[in-house]
């Protein structure tokens, strides 16, 4: 038989399997009709606070918006920006302002999961709900809760809350992996469109926008692995722009309130609108910590007010649902080409920091163009390295095309190592045993103490939010942002294992800094995917002091106690001529890749007598004051080299996919 024939074949049984099972899932116009209803007539009408300002607390971070209006004019308008560096404060704020909101509070996110943290914030968001607050969730499909039974007590809870899921996939909340399948074979460029935006507003007054989804991971929660993320809270008269742009998402035709889903539909209809299940915490005295300090005006006021940037000009940029449209119109989308203008107008510096260094045919094509000019701007890059990033076959991408982004674009990259010894992370919240302490003679990799919590490197840790064995596979397929949850399952959804235990770190943070004058906060990850699939937002503040703020951020990840410096490799004797060339053929090749020897590759900064500071890969010291470390430092390649090298040479070939 035809192997094809076979394959098609094969494929063509996993479509139908796919289609017939989701097909006699579905619920029909009156069973949608019935469901509805059954959640809306068990909606809570009661309000508990009859005040005018829904009994909100008194906040100086909310007072903020207050003040940005009151010094504002329509042709002067005034904002207050805070970064939001440490992931504790991160979740911190947000609590905060949901307490203090008085009219409404709008979020949007692509991932809400269910562990401490995010159920903490949903919690607050059904508090507010009920004293009065008008509360709109919005989340992607394919990242959303994954209980029908939280879903469907989300949907029949209050009349001031309503939750809907962007996109679903043959009308349901929570997909199996027939439905995966089948979802990519029929409708791939449908299911691959993802609303990848983030926000919480807060009286269309005060927003946050930024990397963070709703997960312990983006707020230093997780005991295994926690993402270095960013945000910016921004308070003033561009509030008004969010609101617009989260209006135009929740009013979209693919927004589908959750209990018009067929599977939370069918769950309403079997039982009604269950109780919203009693919260199980894994760290009840942190939980109880946070919920304290978010009341505390004066942890308020010394976090983020006094650290608050008084700036005039702020965009917020943020794609139209629209984008997702076969025929749209140029300013449907406009987070990817306004992000381009303002590098192409970068005169001497880019500072671009993005977790997944992949990019599409467009950015080369700037980059290549911007490379040209006398003299060419500097494009400075904060990355991750295979040891940090969630997602090795994306970093495939960045390792086969290193020697392009170094030679041909100039760039100078820094790659996030997994224990950094000097991130903006509370380690005492985190870890029950302290930080992860130095081995003297590991080139400055951080070691953790032994005993208490450890990291995934063969050890144990307790599961996210006491969750089953399936739970927290679910949970870990969500970690992964870049690609659908159908490209995530098995072994690639799972960062690598490495040489030392401890809790790791990843770079999500996607920011940018032009000339050291243009700050950009948002959550375009400067791909392929973020251009054409994703609709990203990005705030935009031009202000040298805040800016030069944020790059202070960046280059302190990409110092020599965070990250690794990628240079090319020192010229062998002989032969030098020839391997530069048999590994530019094999770069060129679209999906193989089998040269093994690379044109850069990882180094460590030596400090010494003659070294007291570091230096770039240009300088004539360079190979003085660093030592390699190999492609691959920290990883533990050991019985797995094959599957790290195949994923190096050969995951390239998913470019139009990730």
């Amino acid at each position: 038989m035809n192997p094809g024939f076979s394959s098609l074949a094969a494929r063509c049984v996993v479509l139908c399997a796919a289609l017939l099972g989701t097909a006699c899932a579905s619920l029909s116009d009156r069973q949608h009709d019935r469901a509805a209803g059954i959640a809306l007539a068990a909606r809570s009408t009661v309000v508990e606070c009859t005040q005018a300002d829904a009994c909100a607390l008194p906040s100086p971070l909310y007072d903020l918006a207050a003040q940005a209006r009151a010094e504002s004019t329509a042709v002067s308008p005034r904002h207050y920006a805070v970064m939001l560096d440490k992931g504790s404060d991160a979740l911190l704020a947000r609590l905060n302002l949901i307490r203090s909101a008085r009219e409404r509070i709008d979020l949007q996110t692509y991932i809400f999961d269910k562990d401490d943290s995010a159920r903490l914030v949903l919690d607050e968001l059904l508090a507010a709900a009920r004293r009065g607050v008008k509360v709109r969730v919005l989340i992607d499909q394919l990242s959303a809760i994954a209980d029908l039974e939280i879903l469907a007590a989300l949907s029949g809870s209050h009349e001031n809350f309503a939750i809907r899921i962007y996109n679903p996939s043959f009308g349901k909340a929570k997909l199996n992996y027939l439905d995966y399948a089948g979802s990519v074979l029929c409708c791939f460029r449908r299911f691959n469109q993802r609303m990848h935006t983030k926000l919480l507003l807060v009286d269309d007054r005060i927003g946050i926008s930024g990397g963070r989804n709703y997960q312990d991971d983006y707020f230093d929660w997780d005991a295994e692995y926690n993402f270095r993320d960013r945000d910016v809270l921004v308070a003033g008269p561009e509030a008004a722009a969010m609101a617009t742009n989260f209006d135009a998402f929740w009013n979209a035709r693919r927004s589908v309130p959750a209990e018009r889903l067929n599977d939370v539909g069918r769950t309403l209809l079997e039982g009604g609108v269950p109780a919203m299940p009693v919260p199980r915490y894994l760290r009840p005295e942190r939980v109880q910590a946070a919920k304290d300090e978010a009341s505390d005006p004066d942890v308020m006021r010394a976090r983020f007010v006094d650290a608050a940037y008084r700036v005039s000009h702020v965009r917020y940029i943020a794609d139209l649902p629209q984008k997702h449209r076969r025929e749209r119109r140029d300013d449907d989308a406009p987070a990817a080409p306004e992000l381009e203008a303002l590098i192409r107008s970068a005169r001497t510096e880019v500072l671009l920091q993005t977790p997944y260094l992949v990019m599409s045919k467009q950015a080369q094509t700037m980059f290549r163009e911007m490379r040209e000019r006398q003299p060419p701007p500097q494009v400075v890059v904060s990355t991750n390295s295979l040891a940090a990033t969630d997602n090795p076959i994306v970093y495939s991408m960045s390792f086969k095309y290193k020697r392009r982004y170094l030679r041909e674009f100039g760039f100078r990259i820094h790659e996030y190592k997994p224990f950094p010894e000097d991130a903006p992370v509370d380690y005492a919240a985190l870890m029950q045993d302290g930080p992860p302490v130095t081995s003297p003679g590991d080139a400055g990799a951080s070691r953790s103490r032994s005993g208490g919590i450890r990291g995934p490197s063969g050890s144990i840790g307790p599961s996210s939010g006491g969750s089953s064995d399936a739970g927290e596979t679910t949970r870990r397929l969500q970690r992964t942002e870049s690609r659908p949850s159908f490209f995530s399952s098995g072994a690639a959804a799972e960062p690598l294992p490495l040489k030392r235990a401890g809790v790791r770190m990843g770079l999500h943070a996607k920011s940018m800094v032009i000339d050291g004058e243009i700050a950009v906060i948002g959550t375009h990850n400067f791909d392929p995917r973020s251009e054409n699939y994703n609709t990203e937002a990005a705030v935009v503040i031009n202000d040298t002091a805040f800016a030069q703020a944020l790059a202070g951020s960046i280059r302190r990840d990409m110092s020599p106690e965070n990250a690794w410096t990628i240079a090319p490799r020192a010229k062998p004797v002989v032969f030098s001529g020839l391997d530069y060339s048999l590994g530019k053929v094999s770069e060129a090749l679209p999906i193989f890749d089998i040269w093994p020897w690379r044109y850069a590759t990882s180094y460590e900064f030596q400090p010494g007598p003659d070294c007291p500071l570091p230096v770039t890969p240009k300088d004539p010291a360079f190979h003085r004051c660093y030592v390699s470390v190999g492609d691959f430092p920290e990883v533990n390649v050991g019985p797995k080299w094959l599957y790290t090298r195949v994923l190096t040479a050969f995951g390239a070939g998913l470019v139009p996919i990730l």
